[in-house]
Protein backbone atom coordinates (compact mmCIF):
# COMPACT_ATOMS: atom_id res chain seq x y z
CA UNK A 1 0.00 0.00 0.00
CA UNK A 2 1.50 3.30 -0.47
CA UNK A 3 1.58 5.02 2.61
CA UNK A 4 4.41 7.20 1.88
CA UNK A 5 1.63 9.70 0.40
CA UNK A 6 0.25 10.46 3.75
CA UNK A 7 1.99 12.73 6.23
CA UNK A 8 1.85 12.08 9.91
CA UNK A 9 -0.64 14.80 12.10
CA UNK A 10 2.88 16.32 13.26
CA UNK A 11 4.08 17.72 10.28
CA UNK A 12 0.41 19.02 9.40
CA UNK A 13 -0.69 21.04 12.24
CA UNK A 14 1.83 21.91 15.43
CA UNK A 15 0.66 21.01 19.15
CA UNK A 16 2.21 23.80 21.06
CA UNK A 17 1.09 22.03 24.27
CA UNK A 18 4.05 21.18 27.37
CA UNK A 19 2.94 20.24 30.92
CA UNK A 20 0.00 18.91 29.74
CA UNK A 21 -2.57 18.05 33.17
CA UNK A 22 -5.34 15.86 31.32
CA UNK A 23 -3.63 12.59 31.92
CA UNK A 24 -4.20 12.87 35.48
CA UNK A 25 -7.99 14.02 35.37
CA UNK A 26 -10.79 11.46 36.63
CA UNK A 27 -14.46 12.01 35.62
CA UNK A 28 -16.45 13.20 38.18
CA UNK A 29 -19.30 14.44 36.10
CA UNK A 30 -20.97 14.23 32.79
CA UNK A 31 -20.63 17.01 30.66
CA UNK A 32 -23.62 18.86 29.13
CA UNK A 33 -24.54 16.72 25.69
CA UNK A 34 -25.89 17.60 23.05
CA UNK A 35 -27.44 15.68 20.28
CA UNK A 36 -26.69 16.88 16.83
CA UNK A 37 -28.56 13.76 15.24
CA UNK A 38 -31.28 16.41 13.85
CA UNK A 39 -28.84 18.22 12.04
CA UNK A 40 -25.57 16.46 11.51
CA UNK A 41 -26.78 13.15 11.28
CA UNK A 42 -29.65 14.19 9.36
CA UNK A 43 -27.05 15.38 6.52
CA UNK A 44 -25.24 11.80 6.16
CA UNK A 45 -28.84 10.23 5.53
CA UNK A 46 -29.72 8.63 1.93
CA UNK A 47 -33.13 9.50 2.89
CA UNK A 48 -33.03 12.70 5.33
CA UNK A 49 -35.48 13.15 7.77
CA UNK A 50 -39.12 14.50 7.21
CA UNK A 51 -41.14 16.38 10.00
CA UNK A 52 -42.85 13.47 11.53
CA UNK A 53 -39.36 11.69 11.90
CA UNK A 54 -37.77 14.55 13.24
CA UNK A 55 -40.60 15.30 15.78
CA UNK A 56 -40.25 11.47 16.84
CA UNK A 57 -37.03 11.97 17.28
CA UNK A 58 -36.95 15.44 19.32
CA UNK A 59 -39.65 13.88 21.58
CA UNK A 60 -37.13 11.26 22.73
CA UNK A 61 -34.61 13.75 22.93
CA UNK A 62 -36.90 15.44 25.84
CA UNK A 63 -37.72 11.95 27.35
CA UNK A 64 -34.07 11.08 27.51
CA UNK A 65 -33.35 14.42 29.62
CA UNK A 66 -31.06 16.35 26.90
CA UNK A 67 -30.98 20.24 27.54
CA UNK A 68 -29.73 21.42 24.53
CA UNK A 69 -30.79 19.93 21.16
CA UNK A 70 -29.38 20.86 17.93
CA UNK A 71 -32.68 20.34 15.38
CA UNK A 72 -31.80 21.99 11.91
CA UNK A 73 -29.71 23.47 9.49
CA UNK A 74 -33.02 25.82 8.44
CA UNK A 75 -31.20 27.57 5.62
CA UNK A 76 -30.36 24.31 3.87
CA UNK A 77 -34.44 23.05 3.06
CA UNK A 78 -37.28 24.12 3.45
CA UNK A 79 -38.20 20.43 5.23
CA UNK A 80 -35.35 21.93 7.87
CA UNK A 81 -36.68 25.45 8.15
CA UNK A 82 -40.51 24.02 8.53
CA UNK A 83 -39.50 21.90 11.12
CA UNK A 84 -37.86 24.26 13.55
CA UNK A 85 -41.11 26.38 12.34
CA UNK A 86 -42.99 23.65 13.71
CA UNK A 87 -40.91 23.69 17.11
CA UNK A 88 -41.92 27.66 17.28
CA UNK A 89 -45.72 26.23 17.46
CA UNK A 90 -45.63 24.07 19.94
CA UNK A 91 -45.95 24.98 24.05
CA UNK A 92 -44.99 22.01 25.26
CA UNK A 93 -41.24 22.21 24.74
CA UNK A 94 -39.36 22.19 29.03
CA UNK A 95 -38.27 25.61 29.66
CA UNK A 96 -34.83 24.10 30.52
CA UNK A 97 -34.55 23.34 27.30
CA UNK A 98 -32.40 24.87 24.20
CA UNK A 99 -33.23 24.57 20.65
CA UNK A 100 -30.00 24.72 18.21
CA UNK A 101 -29.76 25.82 14.82
CA UNK A 102 -27.24 25.49 12.68
CA UNK A 103 -25.69 28.09 10.33
CA UNK A 104 -22.84 28.60 7.83
CA UNK A 105 -21.04 32.13 7.80
CA UNK A 106 -22.71 34.01 4.66
CA UNK A 107 -25.39 36.81 5.23
CA UNK A 108 -28.72 35.71 3.83
CA UNK A 109 -28.05 32.14 5.43
CA UNK A 110 -27.95 33.84 8.33
CA UNK A 111 -30.82 35.93 7.94
CA UNK A 112 -33.21 33.01 7.12
CA UNK A 113 -31.69 31.34 9.98
CA UNK A 114 -32.76 33.78 12.34
CA UNK A 115 -36.48 34.00 10.58
CA UNK A 116 -36.68 30.26 11.16
CA UNK A 117 -36.59 30.49 14.83
CA UNK A 118 -39.00 33.57 15.60
CA UNK A 119 -41.12 32.45 18.95
CA UNK A 120 -38.57 29.81 20.08
CA UNK A 121 -38.03 31.04 23.46
CA UNK A 122 -34.31 29.60 24.08
CA UNK A 123 -31.97 29.62 20.83
CA UNK A 124 -28.66 28.65 20.49
CA UNK A 125 -27.27 29.88 17.17
CA UNK A 126 -24.40 27.93 15.63
CA UNK A 127 -22.23 30.00 13.30
CA UNK A 128 -19.44 27.53 11.64
CA UNK A 129 -16.56 28.14 9.22
CA UNK A 130 -13.70 26.21 7.66
CA UNK A 131 -10.23 27.21 9.40
CA UNK A 132 -7.76 25.19 8.57
CA UNK A 133 -5.03 25.46 5.67
CA UNK A 134 -6.30 23.36 2.76
CA UNK A 135 -10.31 24.42 3.80
CA UNK A 136 -8.70 27.38 3.51
CA UNK A 137 -6.90 27.55 -0.23
CA UNK A 138 -9.28 24.97 -1.89
CA UNK A 139 -12.69 25.38 -0.34
CA UNK A 140 -12.76 29.40 0.76
CA UNK A 141 -10.20 30.43 -1.45
CA UNK A 142 -8.78 33.10 1.11
CA UNK A 143 -6.07 34.06 3.42
CA UNK A 144 -5.82 34.23 7.16
CA UNK A 145 -6.90 37.22 7.71
CA UNK A 146 -9.60 37.01 4.83
CA UNK A 147 -10.98 34.23 6.32
CA UNK A 148 -10.96 35.90 9.82
CA UNK A 149 -12.84 38.69 8.76
CA UNK A 150 -15.40 36.47 6.85
CA UNK A 151 -15.69 35.28 10.59
CA UNK A 152 -15.60 38.68 12.11
CA UNK A 153 -18.35 39.73 9.75
CA UNK A 154 -20.77 37.05 10.33
CA UNK A 155 -20.35 37.05 13.91
CA UNK A 156 -21.42 40.79 14.27
CA UNK A 157 -24.67 40.21 11.68
CA UNK A 158 -25.22 37.29 14.37
CA UNK A 159 -25.49 39.73 17.37
CA UNK A 160 -26.76 42.43 15.31
CA UNK A 161 -29.72 40.31 13.98
CA UNK A 162 -29.94 38.80 18.01
CA UNK A 163 -30.20 42.50 18.98
CA UNK A 164 -33.67 43.24 16.91
CA UNK A 165 -35.30 40.12 18.70
CA UNK A 166 -37.93 41.48 20.18
CA UNK A 167 -38.02 42.26 24.13
CA UNK A 168 -39.36 38.88 25.97
CA UNK A 169 -38.90 36.69 22.66
CA UNK A 170 -36.68 34.42 25.09
CA UNK A 171 -32.84 33.51 25.44
CA UNK A 172 -30.41 33.57 22.94
CA UNK A 173 -27.08 32.36 22.68
CA UNK A 174 -24.20 31.89 20.36
CA UNK A 175 -21.96 29.02 19.16
CA UNK A 176 -18.59 28.86 17.04
CA UNK A 177 -17.47 26.30 15.10
CA UNK A 178 -13.86 26.85 13.86
CA UNK A 179 -14.71 23.85 11.63
CA UNK A 180 -11.41 21.38 11.05
CA UNK A 181 -10.05 22.66 14.17
CA UNK A 182 -7.70 19.93 14.51
CA UNK A 183 -6.09 20.74 11.44
CA UNK A 184 -5.98 24.56 12.11
CA UNK A 185 -3.15 26.27 13.38
CA UNK A 186 -2.85 26.35 16.95
CA UNK A 187 -2.31 30.36 17.08
CA UNK A 188 -4.48 31.13 14.11
CA UNK A 189 -7.78 29.39 16.03
CA UNK A 190 -6.93 31.20 18.69
CA UNK A 191 -7.25 34.93 17.24
CA UNK A 192 -10.41 33.81 15.80
CA UNK A 193 -12.26 32.82 18.65
CA UNK A 194 -10.73 35.48 20.63
CA UNK A 195 -12.20 38.11 18.70
CA UNK A 196 -15.79 35.89 18.14
CA UNK A 197 -15.88 36.00 22.22
CA UNK A 198 -15.15 39.74 21.85
CA UNK A 199 -17.78 40.35 19.20
CA UNK A 200 -20.50 38.50 21.19
CA UNK A 201 -19.17 40.42 24.80
CA UNK A 202 -19.54 36.51 26.47
CA UNK A 203 -20.40 37.07 30.24
CA UNK A 204 -21.58 35.10 32.56
CA UNK A 205 -25.56 35.81 31.70
CA UNK A 206 -24.92 34.97 28.24
CA UNK A 207 -21.79 32.13 27.88
CA UNK A 208 -20.43 31.68 24.06
CA UNK A 209 -19.73 28.02 22.96
CA UNK A 210 -16.34 27.35 21.23
CA UNK A 211 -16.74 24.04 19.90
CA UNK A 212 -13.98 22.70 18.23
CA UNK A 213 -14.64 19.84 16.21
CA UNK A 214 -12.68 16.94 15.09
CA UNK A 215 -14.20 17.32 11.42
CA UNK A 216 -11.89 14.58 9.77
CA UNK A 217 -10.40 12.50 12.88
CA UNK A 218 -6.88 12.76 11.88
CA UNK A 219 -4.50 11.86 15.00
CA UNK A 220 -4.48 9.63 17.94
CA UNK A 221 -6.83 10.98 20.84
CA UNK A 222 -4.22 11.83 22.80
CA UNK A 223 -3.72 14.78 20.55
CA UNK A 224 -6.70 15.95 20.47
CA UNK A 225 -6.58 16.14 24.07
CA UNK A 226 -3.56 18.05 23.82
CA UNK A 227 -5.16 20.73 21.36
CA UNK A 228 -8.40 20.96 23.72
CA UNK A 229 -5.92 21.50 27.17
CA UNK A 230 -3.77 24.75 25.07
CA UNK A 231 -7.17 26.33 24.16
CA UNK A 232 -8.82 25.93 27.20
CA UNK A 233 -6.07 27.29 28.81
CA UNK A 234 -5.08 30.35 26.52
CA UNK A 235 -8.82 31.23 25.50
CA UNK A 236 -9.56 34.72 26.35
CA UNK A 237 -12.84 35.18 28.83
CA UNK A 238 -12.25 31.61 29.98
CA UNK A 239 -14.71 31.80 32.70
CA UNK A 240 -17.41 32.96 30.05
CA UNK A 241 -17.21 30.06 27.38
CA UNK A 242 -18.23 26.93 27.10
CA UNK A 243 -15.50 24.93 25.54
CA UNK A 244 -17.15 22.43 23.18
CA UNK A 245 -16.16 18.92 21.22
CA UNK A 246 -17.36 17.47 18.24
CA UNK A 247 -15.49 14.52 17.33
CA UNK A 248 -15.97 12.23 14.29
CA UNK A 249 -14.90 8.79 14.08
CA UNK A 250 -12.97 8.66 10.69
CA UNK A 251 -10.14 6.14 12.70
CA UNK A 252 -12.38 4.51 14.90
CA UNK A 253 -11.38 6.62 18.42
CA UNK A 254 -14.19 8.68 18.29
CA UNK A 255 -15.19 8.03 21.97
CA UNK A 256 -11.86 8.17 22.96
CA UNK A 257 -11.21 11.17 21.26
CA UNK A 258 -14.23 12.93 23.13
CA UNK A 259 -13.40 11.17 26.64
CA UNK A 260 -9.75 13.00 26.91
CA UNK A 261 -11.35 15.89 25.33
CA UNK A 262 -13.14 16.59 28.60
CA UNK A 263 -10.51 15.50 30.67
CA UNK A 264 -8.19 18.15 29.07
CA UNK A 265 -11.06 20.97 29.75
CA UNK A 266 -14.21 20.68 27.26
CA UNK A 267 -17.56 20.83 29.01
CA UNK A 268 -20.32 20.30 26.40
CA UNK A 269 -19.95 17.10 23.88
CA UNK A 270 -21.75 17.07 20.37
CA UNK A 271 -22.61 13.68 18.91
CA UNK A 272 -25.42 11.22 17.69
CA UNK A 273 -27.35 8.69 18.72
CA UNK A 274 -25.15 4.90 18.04
CA UNK A 275 -22.94 7.43 16.21
CA UNK A 276 -24.32 8.38 12.95
CA UNK A 277 -22.78 10.60 10.68
CA UNK A 278 -21.01 11.35 7.61
CA UNK A 279 -18.12 9.10 6.72
CA UNK A 280 -18.11 6.73 9.53
CA UNK A 281 -19.70 9.06 11.97
CA UNK A 282 -20.08 11.70 14.53
CA UNK A 283 -18.88 10.37 18.19
CA UNK A 284 -21.64 8.32 19.72
CA UNK A 285 -23.80 9.43 22.49
CA UNK A 286 -24.71 5.94 24.36
CA UNK A 287 -21.85 4.66 24.10
CA UNK A 288 -20.09 8.20 25.93
CA UNK A 289 -22.82 8.24 28.35
CA UNK A 290 -22.72 4.68 29.74
CA UNK A 291 -19.40 4.26 29.98
CA UNK A 292 -19.94 7.16 32.67
CA UNK A 293 -22.31 4.81 34.00
CA UNK A 294 -19.95 1.77 34.28
CA UNK A 295 -17.63 4.27 35.95
CA UNK A 296 -20.14 5.49 38.87
CA UNK A 297 -21.24 8.64 37.39
CA UNK A 298 -24.53 9.85 36.73
CA UNK A 299 -24.60 10.19 32.82
CA UNK A 300 -27.69 12.75 33.62
CA UNK A 301 -29.65 11.11 30.28
CA UNK A 302 -32.50 7.98 30.41
CA UNK A 303 -30.90 5.21 28.67
CA UNK A 304 -33.11 2.47 31.22
CA UNK A 305 -34.85 1.49 28.13
CA UNK A 306 -32.19 1.17 25.28
CA UNK A 307 -34.03 -0.85 23.42
CA UNK A 308 -36.60 1.77 22.66
CA UNK A 309 -34.03 4.50 22.14
CA UNK A 310 -32.77 2.49 19.49
CA UNK A 311 -36.03 1.84 17.95
CA UNK A 312 -37.17 5.18 17.63
CA UNK A 313 -33.47 6.17 16.51
CA UNK A 314 -33.55 2.89 13.69
CA UNK A 315 -37.09 4.15 12.54
CA UNK A 316 -35.97 7.67 11.93
CA UNK A 317 -32.43 6.81 10.21
CA UNK A 318 -33.65 3.51 8.56
CA UNK A 319 -30.25 2.50 9.57
CA UNK A 320 -30.56 -0.41 11.89
CA UNK A 321 -28.06 -0.64 14.75
CA UNK A 322 -24.77 -3.15 14.73
CA UNK A 323 -26.03 -6.31 17.07
CA UNK A 324 -22.53 -5.65 18.81
CA UNK A 325 -23.08 -1.99 18.66
CA UNK A 326 -22.01 -1.08 22.74
CA UNK A 327 -24.17 -1.01 25.14
CA UNK A 328 -27.58 -1.33 22.89
CA UNK A 329 -26.19 -3.96 19.93
CA UNK A 330 -28.47 -7.07 20.31
CA UNK A 331 -25.59 -9.25 21.47
CA UNK A 332 -23.80 -7.28 23.40
CA UNK A 333 -25.05 -8.83 26.73
CA UNK A 334 -24.58 -12.29 24.89
CA UNK A 335 -22.06 -14.67 25.68
CA UNK A 336 -21.57 -17.77 23.53
CA UNK A 337 -17.98 -19.20 24.50
CA UNK A 338 -18.21 -21.58 26.97
CA UNK A 339 -15.66 -19.70 29.43
CA UNK A 340 -17.31 -16.57 29.41
CA UNK A 341 -20.90 -18.52 29.69
CA UNK A 342 -19.28 -20.27 33.04
CA UNK A 343 -17.95 -16.75 34.61
CA UNK A 344 -20.99 -14.98 33.87
CA UNK A 345 -23.30 -17.73 35.14
CA UNK A 346 -20.90 -18.16 38.78
CA UNK A 347 -21.00 -14.25 38.80
CA UNK A 348 -24.54 -13.81 38.40
CA UNK A 349 -25.22 -16.59 41.56
CA UNK A 350 -22.55 -14.87 43.71
CA UNK A 351 -24.40 -11.61 42.50
CA UNK A 352 -27.90 -12.97 43.90
CA UNK A 353 -26.23 -14.33 47.36
CA UNK A 354 -24.95 -10.87 48.07
CA UNK A 355 -27.95 -8.94 47.48
CA UNK A 356 -29.75 -11.13 49.68
CA UNK A 357 -26.97 -11.15 52.13
CA UNK A 358 -26.92 -7.46 52.17
CA UNK A 359 -30.58 -6.99 52.54
CA UNK A 360 -31.38 -5.19 48.72
CA UNK A 361 -32.94 -6.51 45.94
CA UNK A 362 -30.36 -7.55 43.05
CA UNK A 363 -31.16 -4.25 40.91
CA UNK A 364 -29.49 -2.32 43.95
CA UNK A 365 -26.57 -4.54 44.79
CA UNK A 366 -23.15 -3.06 43.67
CA UNK A 367 -22.35 -4.82 40.22
CA UNK A 368 -19.05 -7.14 39.70
CA UNK A 369 -19.95 -10.00 37.15
CA UNK A 370 -17.43 -10.80 35.03
CA UNK A 371 -17.64 -10.18 31.55
CA UNK A 372 -20.45 -7.77 31.90
CA UNK A 373 -19.52 -4.33 32.50
CA UNK A 374 -23.09 -3.34 33.31
CA UNK A 375 -26.04 -5.11 34.75
CA UNK A 376 -28.32 -5.48 31.42
CA UNK A 377 -31.43 -4.84 34.00
CA UNK A 378 -29.65 -0.87 33.85
CA UNK A 379 -30.88 -0.59 30.18
CA UNK A 380 -34.22 -2.18 30.67
CA UNK A 381 -32.53 -5.66 29.03
CA UNK A 382 -33.29 -8.83 30.29
CA UNK A 383 -31.11 -12.09 31.32
CA UNK A 384 -32.80 -14.29 28.98
CA UNK A 385 -30.11 -13.61 26.14
CA UNK A 386 -27.23 -13.19 28.23
CA UNK A 387 -26.20 -16.92 27.61
CA UNK A 388 -26.71 -18.74 24.74
CA UNK A 389 -25.58 -21.91 23.30
CA UNK A 390 -24.20 -23.26 20.14
CA UNK A 391 -20.91 -25.39 19.39
CA UNK A 392 -18.47 -22.74 20.70
CA UNK A 393 -20.54 -23.29 24.62
CA UNK A 394 -19.31 -25.02 27.32
CA UNK A 395 -21.19 -26.60 30.33
CA UNK A 396 -21.92 -23.57 32.27
CA UNK A 397 -23.94 -21.81 29.57
CA UNK A 398 -26.20 -24.93 29.20
CA UNK A 399 -26.28 -25.35 32.59
CA UNK A 400 -27.58 -21.65 33.25
CA UNK A 401 -30.15 -21.90 30.35
CA UNK A 402 -31.52 -25.05 32.44
CA UNK A 403 -31.53 -23.63 35.78
CA UNK A 404 -32.60 -20.09 34.99
CA UNK A 405 -36.13 -21.74 32.34
CA UNK A 406 -36.78 -24.87 33.76
CA UNK A 407 -35.16 -24.43 37.44
CA UNK A 408 -33.41 -27.75 37.02
CA UNK A 409 -30.05 -27.28 38.50
CA UNK A 410 -27.69 -29.92 37.42
CA UNK A 411 -25.39 -31.43 39.70
CA UNK A 412 -21.42 -30.38 38.61
CA UNK A 413 -20.34 -33.40 37.70
CA UNK A 414 -22.93 -34.45 35.33
CA UNK A 415 -22.67 -31.00 33.46
CA UNK A 416 -19.27 -32.29 31.42
CA UNK A 417 -21.38 -35.14 30.70
CA UNK A 418 -24.60 -33.18 29.14
CA UNK A 419 -22.04 -30.57 27.53
CA UNK A 420 -20.96 -33.29 25.54
CA UNK A 421 -24.26 -34.37 24.42
CA UNK A 422 -25.11 -30.68 23.85
CA UNK A 423 -21.71 -30.00 21.94
CA UNK A 424 -22.25 -33.12 19.68
CA UNK A 425 -26.10 -32.39 18.77
CA UNK A 426 -25.07 -28.51 18.00
CA UNK A 427 -22.12 -29.45 16.20
CA UNK A 428 -24.71 -31.95 14.21
CA UNK A 429 -26.63 -29.42 13.09
CA UNK A 430 -24.79 -25.97 12.98
CA UNK A 431 -27.17 -24.14 15.24
CA UNK A 432 -27.87 -22.43 17.93
CA UNK A 433 -29.92 -24.18 20.44
CA UNK A 434 -32.61 -22.41 22.18
CA UNK A 435 -33.74 -23.34 26.12
CA UNK A 436 -36.53 -25.27 24.58
CA UNK A 437 -34.37 -26.93 22.46
CA UNK A 438 -31.82 -27.49 25.68
CA UNK A 439 -34.92 -29.22 27.58
CA UNK A 440 -35.90 -31.29 24.59
CA UNK A 441 -32.76 -32.36 24.64
CA UNK A 442 -32.03 -33.27 28.18
CA UNK A 443 -35.13 -35.07 28.12
CA UNK A 444 -35.08 -37.77 25.95
CA UNK A 445 -31.17 -38.12 26.25
CA UNK A 446 -31.98 -38.73 30.26
CA UNK A 447 -35.56 -38.46 31.09
CA UNK A 448 -37.38 -40.85 28.44
CA UNK A 449 -34.97 -43.77 29.29
CA UNK A 450 -35.86 -43.72 32.81
CA UNK A 451 -39.56 -44.69 31.44
CA UNK A 452 -39.56 -46.32 27.81
CA UNK A 453 -36.20 -48.43 27.33
CA UNK A 454 -34.60 -51.41 26.72
CA UNK A 455 -35.51 -52.48 30.12
CA UNK A 456 -38.93 -50.94 31.28
CA UNK A 457 -40.48 -51.01 34.67
CA UNK A 458 -44.01 -52.55 34.29
CA UNK A 459 -44.52 -52.84 38.32
CA UNK A 460 -43.11 -51.76 41.10
CA UNK A 461 -43.74 -52.14 45.26
CA UNK A 462 -41.36 -51.22 48.18
CA UNK A 463 -41.81 -51.77 51.58
CA UNK A 464 -39.97 -51.32 54.60
CA UNK A 465 -39.96 -54.84 56.44
CA UNK A 466 -37.94 -53.67 59.17
CA UNK A 467 -35.67 -50.58 60.49
CA UNK A 468 -33.50 -49.94 57.78
CA UNK A 469 -34.47 -52.88 55.87
CA UNK A 470 -36.06 -52.55 52.48
CA UNK A 471 -37.67 -54.71 50.04
CA UNK A 472 -38.72 -54.29 46.09
CA UNK A 473 -40.55 -56.63 44.13
CA UNK A 474 -40.73 -55.25 40.32
CA UNK A 475 -41.51 -56.46 37.14
CA UNK A 476 -39.39 -55.50 34.15
CA UNK A 477 -40.25 -55.92 30.06
CA UNK A 478 -37.77 -56.52 27.61
CA UNK A 479 -37.74 -55.23 24.31
CA UNK A 480 -38.90 -58.81 22.87
CA UNK A 481 -42.12 -58.19 25.28
CA UNK A 482 -41.06 -60.72 27.70
CA UNK A 483 -41.49 -60.14 31.29
CA UNK A 484 -38.89 -60.75 33.95
CA UNK A 485 -40.28 -60.49 38.46
CA UNK A 486 -37.52 -60.27 40.75
CA UNK A 487 -36.90 -58.89 43.91
CA UNK A 488 -34.36 -57.69 46.30
CA UNK A 489 -33.58 -56.29 49.38
CA UNK A 490 -31.46 -53.44 50.87
CA UNK A 491 -31.20 -50.52 54.00
CA UNK A 492 -32.97 -48.23 51.37
CA UNK A 493 -35.50 -48.28 48.91
CA UNK A 494 -32.61 -47.84 45.67
CA UNK A 495 -30.65 -50.39 47.36
CA UNK A 496 -33.48 -52.66 47.18
CA UNK A 497 -34.15 -51.77 43.79
CA UNK A 498 -30.67 -52.45 42.53
CA UNK A 499 -30.51 -55.65 44.41
CA UNK A 500 -33.44 -57.05 42.59
CA UNK A 501 -32.33 -55.64 39.13
CA UNK A 502 -29.25 -57.67 39.77
CA UNK A 503 -31.61 -60.72 40.01
CA UNK A 504 -32.53 -60.25 36.48
CA UNK A 505 -29.02 -59.83 35.64
CA UNK A 506 -28.18 -56.10 35.90
CA UNK A 507 -25.32 -55.24 37.28
CA UNK A 508 -25.78 -51.62 38.35
CA UNK A 509 -23.79 -50.14 41.30
CA UNK A 510 -24.57 -46.59 42.55
CA UNK A 511 -22.18 -44.21 42.79
CA UNK A 512 -23.29 -40.73 43.89
CA UNK A 513 -27.17 -39.50 44.11
CA UNK A 514 -28.39 -35.77 44.30
CA UNK A 515 -31.75 -34.83 44.55
CA UNK A 516 -33.28 -31.26 44.59
CA UNK A 517 -36.69 -29.86 44.34
CA UNK A 518 -37.94 -28.14 40.87
CA UNK A 519 -38.07 -24.68 41.45
CA UNK A 520 -39.87 -23.75 38.12
CA UNK A 521 -40.63 -24.34 34.93
CA UNK A 522 -42.10 -27.64 34.92
CA UNK A 523 -44.91 -29.42 36.29
CA UNK A 524 -42.95 -32.13 38.09
CA UNK A 525 -41.53 -31.24 41.63
CA UNK A 526 -38.55 -33.17 42.30
CA UNK A 527 -35.69 -34.48 40.28
CA UNK A 528 -32.79 -37.24 40.84
CA UNK A 529 -29.72 -37.82 39.43
CA UNK A 530 -27.52 -40.81 39.91
CA UNK A 531 -24.44 -41.66 38.79
CA UNK A 532 -23.63 -45.26 38.21
CA UNK A 533 -21.83 -47.93 37.01
CA UNK A 534 -23.82 -50.18 34.69
CA UNK A 535 -22.53 -53.68 33.32
CA UNK A 536 -18.57 -52.11 33.69
CA UNK A 537 -19.64 -48.46 32.43
CA UNK A 538 -20.06 -45.12 34.17
CA UNK A 539 -23.38 -43.39 33.33
CA UNK A 540 -25.50 -41.16 34.22
CA UNK A 541 -28.98 -41.28 35.15
CA UNK A 542 -31.70 -38.93 35.81
CA UNK A 543 -35.84 -38.80 37.14
CA UNK A 544 -38.67 -36.56 37.06
CA UNK A 545 -41.81 -37.06 39.02
CA UNK A 546 -44.16 -35.18 42.32
CA UNK A 547 -42.77 -38.50 44.02
CA UNK A 548 -39.02 -38.71 45.13
CA UNK A 549 -39.32 -42.54 45.49
CA UNK A 550 -40.58 -42.30 41.78
CA UNK A 551 -38.15 -40.22 40.42
CA UNK A 552 -35.43 -42.17 41.95
CA UNK A 553 -36.68 -45.48 40.45
CA UNK A 554 -37.25 -43.79 36.67
CA UNK A 555 -33.36 -42.01 37.39
CA UNK A 556 -32.01 -45.98 37.98
CA UNK A 557 -33.52 -47.18 35.08
CA UNK A 558 -32.68 -44.66 32.90
CA UNK A 559 -29.13 -45.00 33.78
CA UNK A 560 -29.56 -49.09 33.32
CA UNK A 561 -31.00 -47.80 29.34
CA UNK A 562 -28.22 -45.69 28.79
CA UNK A 563 -26.31 -46.54 25.75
Amino acid sequence: MPSHRYRSVFERVDVPLTGRTWPGNRFEAAPLWVPVDLRDGNQALAEPMDTARKTKMFDLFIRMGYKEIEVAYPSASQTDFDFVRSLAARDDIPEDVTVSVFTPARPELIERTFESVVGLPNVLVHLYTATAPAWRDLVLRGSRAEVEALVEDAAELVAKLAGRRAGGAGRMRFEFSPEVFNLTEPDYVLEVCDRVTEIWDACADRPVVHNLPATVEVATPNVYADQIEYMSRNLARREHVILSVHPHNDRGTGVACAELAVLAGAQRVEGCLFGNGERTGNVDLVTLALNLHAQGVDPMVDFSDIDAVKSVVEECNRIEVHPRHPYGGELVYTAFSGTHQDAISKGMAHHEARAAELGVAASAAPWDVPYLPIDPADVGRSYEGVIRVNSQSGKGGMAYLLRTHYGVDLPKDFQPVFSKVVQRATDEHGREMEPKDLWELFRATYLAPGEDGAWTLAESGFEETAPGEHHATVVLNRTDGSDVRVAGSGNGPLSALTAALAEAGIRIEVLDYTQQALKAGVDSAAVCYLRCRVEGREVWGVGLDTSVLTATVRAAMSAVNQR
